[in-house]
């Protein structure tokens, strides 16, 4: 649709939908808009009857700029907040944590119940298609968190810090935190590391920002850890697991991810701690399981890196794939868009539009 008729379109529209409160100012509407020359004519007829059309079957107009939210959740569920969480986590109940990183990702994991929605710093990779997570950056974590607050609204979300933005000092990572609360539009926030970080956790938390903390495998420091190895596999390395995750307890953070630490290990880590673990790749006897979206749903081709860890539940990457391809397909053979994605008009003012056009 060119720039102008979509304008005149969408001007139309919402002067269409004011006229249908009344059906005197409406017919004045149409009857005014018959005294313009003929091209004039058609447009405003063709707006009017297509505009009421769609009005009187309670239909959203939908152009190339604008998507309907989608239809609610059947069963609305309650706001998950901390104490829902902490609830969950004395019952026994597995909390259910999905990363999201745009508005469409966060609807889906809304709308199929997650207790927690995480703007992980994997976007960086599976949504910017960088190569590792610290290349991200704050204000590019903010815009990814905002699009993904407006479609959670059920799930608890939480905004991942990206490297950089929180080390240096408490006070630094109480600002960022800040930002990702205020201009994120998320109820907590994520940072990776142990002992050592829970003076910082410490900060964040007497603000009244909830924190979840992130030990084992900390993808932000892989080039101290030698690459994306598994974590805790000695006697020693577990007990230094545990140390970190009774201190960043203590610290104030609500719960923890274990990543990438051997099952039995996680499983005696979650025993000893009275906050919830997050697990990835660290077996059943967490509290609770995180995956990255893109991967458990296949969003991405065959032969792309899984992590030993990620089971793939679908396989969006095929189906995205066989509508777009038979899109084409139709497109190339003129059997889209059908006669059923077309707006009519009056023949009348279809034949006053071409004798116009004509002499032009």
């Amino acid at each position: 649709m060119p720039a102008t008729t979509t304008a005149l379109a969408r001007s139309g529209v919402r002067s269409l939908a004011r006229a249908t409160r009344s059906t005197n100012t409406t017919n004045t509407l149409l009857n005014t808009s018959l005294h313009h020359h003929a091209s004039s004519t058609f447009l405003l007829t063709s707006l009017a009857s297509t505009s009421a059309q769609l009005l009187r079957h309670g239909h959203q107009v939908r152009c190339s700029s604008h998507s309907p939210m989608g239809a609610a959740a059947a069963n609305p569920r309650k706001k998950v907040t901390i104490n829902t969480l902490r609830s969950q986590h004395k019952k026994g109940d597995p909390i259910t944590v999905l990363t999201a990183h745009d508005f469409p990702s966060a609807m889906v994991a809304d709308h199929a119940g997650m207790d927690i929605v995480l703007v992980g710093d994997s976007l960086a990779m599976v949504a910017m298609g960088m190569d590792d997570t610290s290349e991200v950056l704050v204000e590019e974590m903010l815009l990814h968190c905002r699009s993904v607050a407006r479609a959670t609204k059920s799930a608890f979300t939480i905004g991942d810090m990206p490297m950089g933005s929180y080390e240096i000092a408490p006070e630094q990572a109480l600002g960022t935190a800040i930002r990702f609360i205020k201009e994120g539009r998320v109820q907590g926030v994520k940072l990776e590391g142990g002992r050592e970080m829970a003076p910082t956790i410490r900060r964040i938390t007497a603000a009244g920002i909830p924190v979840l903390g992130h030990i084992g495998l900390t993808p932000q420091r892989q080039n101290a850890l030698g690459g994306f190895r598994v974590q805790g596999k000695t006697a020693d390395a577990a007990m230094a697991i545990l140390d970190d995750a009774l201190a960043i307890q203590d610290a104030g953070c609500f719960a923890m991810v274990l990543e990438a630490v051997p099952e039995d290990v996680a499983a005696i880590i979650t025993q000893k701690l009275k906050v919830p673990t997050i697990g990835i790749g660290a077996g059943a006897g967490c509290s609770g399981q995180v995956l990255v979206q893109t991967d458990m749903t296949g969003y991405f081709p065959p032969g792309r890196f899984l992590p030993k860890f990620v089971k793939q539940y679908g396989n969006v990457w095929a189906e995205s794939m066989r509508a777009i391809e038979q899109y084409r397909d139709e497109v190339k053979s003129r059997q889209y868009p059908a006669p059923e994605h077309t707006y009519p008009a009056p023949k009348a003012e279809i034949e006053a539009f071409a004798n116009a056009a004509e002499k032009l």
